[in-house]
């Protein structure tokens, strides 16, 4: 039976989402001195030999009817397990084939997605033993605690031992290891929140002010897991995290959705956050202070500290399941078959508010992410048109972004070319419609040797490439070129900047704010037939450029030294 409760989560709850745009770039001399730092590592730059993008290039108007289609009220939000659902991949489906496409998934276009939807029916509060001193902590003023295990019978901890474990981290790249000596089965661990770079400031440690993989809280989740803890609690402090309590509580109080099959990762019984607040007096009646223990936990010379307290605490879901699909397209190559470069976008955005009559509630998604979904049409027609390239390309539709990066998540663990095959991942969300733009954000800036082919296109436009501006958000793990990345292939996510070639930097950070605040998740973000695509053009033959030369090409990219990456790369194709 299709799911057809996964039509609406809140706003805040959707913070993993990498579709948020940035709201500030760079200025020019910080734009120089982080282009400088790049080329300085790129040896192959100057030897990219770009290829021409065919013909005229992106057809505007095709692009334009295929975001005005897929925005339309008739797909109702694109909500997975729904019409919108069926009406959307129809459409890929369609639309792949009439480009002469073939089926990327055996002799189909769709590769199944088991999903489930886990709904919190009874949740305790979390009831502390602590020296004969019984108190508990209560939702949602000081924790809220669920579980991501399927199935309906209740779920938790009885008289588990509060361990500090710092930022719960293992990365042999760094040298570091919060569990060493630990043994934490059946324990319940307390962690901090992002990694020790952002912690210190030290460029020298971890990635800096740039979050890594490590300071995600969903590695911190799946780490404390294979460590055998039976609970988590991840200590919440904004800056940090980069969004406040009010987001933590609306995100983990709805729905959560899992895959049909349970993943890849061990899940815990428990998983929770508390408040800074919450720490600072849970460490207090342990006699020690949190400040301190999280100065300590700074280096890699940390020890993980007993809390001296027992945790007990229950949860119970309800649970209901379905199916989507990701759209699989493929052009196999000519002599490289076997080797594959992806194309990515989410097609799947929040569906309709049923309490809202008529169209006033469905949630559109025309730039997140109809704009995405309608470039694979006119980069796949784009590769038609050049000619068959050496190696196959893969044009890959994913269902459930907006609902944790499962569809793609779901290829990687199930995938048509295997980890160590896939040169690289290109992915597209939430494009710009900026209009013509002097530069080019990468997100996740200084990953990997894809940077260089992209930067030798971006001066042939002359343009300037860009990092991020709020690196320290993780905006890199929050779309769906992620799950390809933490599989340990190189991914690229780069889109067109807010510095107008004709209005200036003012103009284009006004045109973004005003996204952010008026339309970002909202039933406002719908098709505008004004939009000005100018920029978007020359953004897609950047994209294209960097894939075909790929595709034509021998290189396989590599994680720069010291991506938390690199090693599980390294391991695929020694």
């Amino acid at each position: 039976m299709m799911m057809r409760k996964l039509l609406l989560l809140a706003l805040s709850a959707l913070f993993l989402a990498a579709c948020q745009p940035s709201e500030d770039v760079p200025g020019p001399s910080d734009i120089v001195a982080e282009s400088d730092a790049v080329l300085e590592q790129a040896e192959q730059v100057d030897e990219v030999d770009l290829p021409e993008v065919p013909g005229d290039g992106i057809d505007v108007e095709r692009y334009r009817s295929h975001v005005r289609t897929l925005a339309s009220d008739e797909f109702e939000g694109r909500a997975p397990g729904t019409r919108g659902d069926r009406l959307t991949v129809n459409y890929l489906v369609r639309q792949f084939s009439e480009l002469g496409l073939e089926p990327g998934y055996g002799d189909s276009f769709l590769q199944p997605v088991p999903m489930v939807e886990l709904t919190n029916e009874m949740r305790s509060d979390i009831a502390i033993e602590h020296n004969g001193d019984a108190y508990s902590l209560t939702y949602p003023e000081q924790m809220i605690i669920g579980t991501r295990r399927l199935g309906t019978e209740p779920q938790g901890i009885e008289d588990s031992e509060l361990v500090f474990v710092g930022y719960g981290i293992v990365a042999p790249e760094y040298d570091w290891n919060d569990y060493e000596g630990l043994d934490v089965e059946g324990k319940t661990v307390v962690i901090l929140v992002n990694d020790p770079g952002y912690a210190t400031g030290d460029e020298n440690l971890f990635n800096g002010n740039a979050m890594t993989y490590y300071g995600r809280w969903t590695y911190k989740y799946e780490e404390a897991a294979r460590q055998g803890a039976a609970a988590a609690l991840i200590v919440h402090e904004t800056e940090p995290a980069s969004y406040g309590w009010e987001v933590v509580i609306n995100s983990w109080s709805g729905a959560q959705f899992e895959l049909g099959n349970g993943g890849d990762e061990p899940v815990m019984a428990l998983e929770g956050w508390i408040t800074r607040d919450t720490a600072e007096d849970l460490f207090a009646r342990a006699g020690l202070d949190f400040d301190e223990q999280k100065t300590r936990a700074e280096t890699n010379a940390f020890t993980p500290v007993s809390l001296g307290g027992m945790a007990t605490a229950k949860v119970r879901n309800s649970q209901r399941e379905g199916q989507s699909y990701n759209v699989l397209a493929t052009i196999p190559g000519s002599t490289r078959p076997e080797e594959a470069i992806v194309y990515m976008a989410h097609w799947d955005h929040l569906g309709r508010n049923m309490a809202i009559p008529g169209s006033a509630g469905i949630y559109n998604g025309a730039i997140d992410n109809a704009s995405g979904t309608a470039a694979l049409f006119e980069i796949a027609r784009l590769y038609q048109e050049a000619g068959q390239p050496e190696r196959s390309v893969l044009f890959l539709a994913v269902t459930l972004e907006e609902y944790g990066l499962l569809g793609s998540r779901y290829y990687v663990n199930n995938p048509v070319f295997p980890a160590a095959q896939t040169v690289a991942a290109i992915n597209m969300d939430a494009l710009s419609f900026v209009g013509p733009t002097h530069d080019v954000v990468v997100v996740g800036y200084g990953s990997s040797e894809l940077e260089e082919i992209l930067d030798r296109a971006v001066q042939a436009q002359d343009r300037v490439m860009v990092p991020e501006p709020t690196p320290e958000a993780g905006f890199y793990y929050r779309s769906d070129h992620f799950n390809f990345a933490r599989g340990g292939i190189p991914a690229l996510y780069a889109k067109g900047g807010v510095d107008h070639r004709e209005h200036g930097r003012e103009y284009g950070l006004q045109q973004q704010a005003d996204y952010t605040a008026n339309r970002y998740h909202r039933p406002a973000d719908e098709y505008d037939p004004d939009w000005d695509l100018r920029g978007l053009v020359e953004d897609l033959a950047l994209l294209y450029q960097v894939g075909r030369y790929l595709a034509d090409g021998d290189q396989w990219p590599e994680w720069y030294p010291g991506n938390e990456f690199r090693a599980m790369r390294e391991a695929q194709r020694p």
